[in-house]
């Protein structure tokens, strides 16, 4: 027996010749229903059992499903940052640099030490690279590894001991990549630097660290003959980026992927972390432009040998050399060359230089900080001076050869 609502809502007996127009009617509606719903959720079961396919697939690659016949799979991750592109632009300019020295009819040529290197040229058949002079220095043969681990035989062209640089020269063929130069005087306190090298030998070679500009024009004080009296300052970069040694001669780049320096120097004292030195570059610029081209590095010259008056005992300050009581710094010409600038000028031996183009000179730094840095061959230099107590001035010409 079929049952129907009334108006109230409450069923009842139907009566027997309404019964197939019931069913009809009862079989339809549901089918309409049904397709509604079909319809309705059946976009939220596909996205479901899509989810569970992903979710499936995920599983299966990372292995983190709990089931022991699962198949562990690796998922590579494609990484590329600002770092990765300047690494990648850079990285393959910079090479080992293994220093050989002895070797006779009798003995074997030993490994002295290793270093870094720059190419920085390629031009003809021949590719040029920028290194610092004291991983050159008392070399008899220098090898050069490559990026890709080739070696190949490296000449020295020039060296210069007052920047620690040097150029050598390789046969361009097997080079592939050239370093691009930026510019050091636009580096700015906490900009982003790279230092490529190879710390501690080629073992661990095209190593990678990063750090900031902790510094612009740092001044630190070199002793080249060891007596430790300062005889330079290098005017370097700071950063905090990790340079070891090996990493000498090395690159240091900026986010660009550009060279800014030429990584030279740490402290290395146990209290000390994070301090690290390099060349400026465009401080290098000019005078890897000279041991290129001339082999050395030609500055002006004065032709004298000096002595800081610091250094001369009181008596004679005061009865050899006459000084006044208020001067208390200065240089005393040693020695003088003949025939050279300072003789021709009319300066003789004991003579006490105090100022150079009116500008004061307190030690043998500032003399050549002046000399190396504001005068060229050929210039007038006005030297002032003071001969048996008595302040003088003499102008002579300045010449490019020997050394101060």
């Amino acid at each position: 027996m079929g049952y129907y609502e009334d108006d109230n809502g409450f069923g009842s007996r139907k009566k027997p010749k309404d019964n197939k127009r019931g069913y009809f009617f009862s079989g339809f509606i549901g089918a309409v229903i049904g397709g509604l719903v079909v319809s309705l959720t059946s976009p939220y079961l596909m996205d479901n059992q899509t989810n569970e396919n992903q979710s499936d697939a995920i599983i299966e690659k990372t292995g983190k499903e709990n089931n022991s016949d699962s198949i562990v799979q690796n998922v590579s991750v494609k990484v590329e940052t600002d770092v990765t592109k300047a690494v990648n632009k850079a990285g393959g300019s910079v090479v080992g640099i293994t220093n050989i020295q002895g070797g006779n009819v009798w003995t074997q040529a030993q490994e002295a030490g290793t270093g870094s290197g720059v190419i920085y040229k390629k031009q003809d058949n021949s590719a040029y690279i920028v290194t610092n002079h004291h991983v050159v220095e008392g070399a008899n043969r220098l090898e050069v590894t490559l990026a890709n681990g080739e070696k190949i035989e490296a000449k020295l062209l020039g060296s210069d001991l007052w920047t620690d640089l040097a150029v050598l020269q390789v046969d361009g063929n097997k080079i592939q990549t050239v370093a691009e130069f930026g510019d050091s005087d636009a580096l700015k306190l906490g900009e982003p630097v790279i230092a490529i090298g190879n710390p501690l030998g080629l073992e661990f070679a095209g190593s990678i660290t990063q750090g900031i500009i902790s510094g612009l024009e740092r001044t630190v004080p070199l002793d080249f003959d060891g007596d430790g009296i300062p005889d330079w300052n290098a005017e370097v970069l700071q950063t905090d980026a990790a340079i070891n040694p090996g990493n000498s001669g090395g690159a240091l780049v900026n986010i660009a992927g550009q060279v800014v320096g030429i990584n030279s120097m740490k402290i290395a004292q146990e209290q000390v972390e994070g301090i690290g030195f390099s060349i400026p570059i465009n401080t290098a610029i000019p005078i890897i432009e000279d041991l290129e081209k001339n082999g050395v590095v030609k500055r002006p010259y004065m032709g004298v040998s000096l002595e800081d008056i610091n250094e001369v005992p009181i008596y004679h300050q005061q009865q050899t050399l006459h000084l006044p009581d208020n001067i208390k710094s200065g240089l005393l010409i040693a020695e003088i060359a003949p025939g050279g600038p300072a003789d021709q000028g009319g300066l003789k031996q004991l003579d006490v230089i105090v100022k150079l183009d009116g500008q004061e000179v307190n030690n043998i730094i500032d003399l050549r900080k002046h000399l190396y840095t504001k005068k060229e061959i050929g210039d007038q230099l006005k030297v002032g001076f003071y001969r048996n107590g008595k302040y003088q001035e003499k102008t002579i010409t300045l010449t490019g050869e020997g050394r101060d």
